[in-house]
């Protein structure tokens, strides 16, 4: 018997599309990125990001706190230090700004993740990710550097350490460093597969971190490659990495899903800053609607296989999903 097929009748109320809801975007899924700088009272917007600011430490713990009450799972501290040098060597100071802002979220909102970006070009004064001999990053100089950074943050009790920089074998290097001082329960989020992508640009301003020469060709990936992102993402997992990371997120869709589905490892994808910028920057011109772009946009992250979306827009979204659960 040839009837005939009818897909609407599970389309046509509220309640039948959600009980056949394939992928579910929920706030726990969110991590909020925050830009912590020094000072008190310090609350300075991003001028390329409508709705982000450096925040001091005092103000970066009521700004998780506000996330974790809107639902948010996470944070992930980015520091701005006083002062910059050509190593970075404010990136591993006790007293530098995402080690005090660890202890005190830690401190004053407990049930929140804490995770912490670890890199140098926050803290370089030439804004690359390591050291250098002349225009070339040397890469098992910045590993040595790089582990200090993550050691004096799991002191200050970071949860999670999020190595970002993309040299070779700095998870390795980063877990035996970790275990041997007794962090082995302080997890890795690797950005295993990080793009050399023009979608960076609000986040240098944010994070005062634009090179002042070059570019960083030499260790972030060439957006031709997927075969390289699997490559990349196997190996940073047989060094330790607990979860991986792809960034940015919606112009490497496929690389997201790839990883999750031959790896099978918990996948992150960064909803970096100049995506978030250009929806903003279309909302403001009247060209979309803002929310229902936003939510399409992480539901198509979270489809493509992301366990973790780290995303500017984790607040919004959480506090709309927070609204929408019965």
């Amino acid at each position: 018997m040839n009837l005939p097929r009818r897909p609407r009748r599970l389309r046509r109320t509220p309640a039948m599309r959600a009980l056949v809801r394939e992928t579910r975007l929920s706030a726990d899924q969110l991590v909020y990125p925050l830009f912590v700088c020094e000072g008190t009272g310090v609350r300075r917007a991003v001028s390329s990001m409508p709705g982000v600011f450096q925040l001091s430490v005092d103000e970066a713990v009521r700004e998780a706190a506000a996330a974790r009450a809107d639902g948010v799972g996470a944070v992930l501290l980015f520091g701005l230090p006083a002062g910059k040098d050509a190593e970075g060597s404010a990136a591993w100071d006790p007293q530098g700004p995402v080690p005090r802002a660890v202890r005190a979220i830690v401190a004053d909102v407990p049930d929140l993740m804490v995770v912490t970006d670890v890199c140098l070009c926050e803290y370089t004064e030439h804004g690359h990710c390591g050291l250098l001999d002349g225009e070339r990053i040397l890469n098992d100089p910045t590993v040595e550097r790089l582990v200090r950074s993550a050691i004096v943050h799991a002191e200050a009790g970071a949860h999670v350490v999020a190595p970002s920089d993309m040299m070779d074998g700095r998870v390795a290097a980063i877990r035996q460093a970790l275990d041997g001082r007794g962090f082995e329960d302080v997890a890795i989020l690797s950005y295993a597969v990080k793009y050399c992508s023009a979608f960076y640009g609000p986040f240098r301003e944010a994070a005062d971190s634009a090179p002042k020469f070059g570019d960083r060709r030499s260790h972030q990936m060439d957006p031709a490659n997927s075969d390289e992102a699997l490559r990349e993402a196997a190996l940073d997992v047989e060094e330790g990495a607990d979860m991986v990371m792809v960034k940015p997120a919606v112009p490497y869709l496929d690389i997201v899903s790839r990883v999750k589905r031959e790896l099978r490892v918990p996948t992150a994808a960064y909803h970096v800053s100049g995506e978030y910028a250009m929806l903003k920057a279309a909302a403001a011109n009247g060209w979309l609607d803002e929310t229902r772009a936003m939510l399409e946009t992480l539901l198509s992250i979270r489809r493509a296989g992301a366990d973790i979306i780290v995303t500017y827009y984790a607040r919004d979204a959480a506090r709309i999903l927070r609204a929408q659960t019965p």
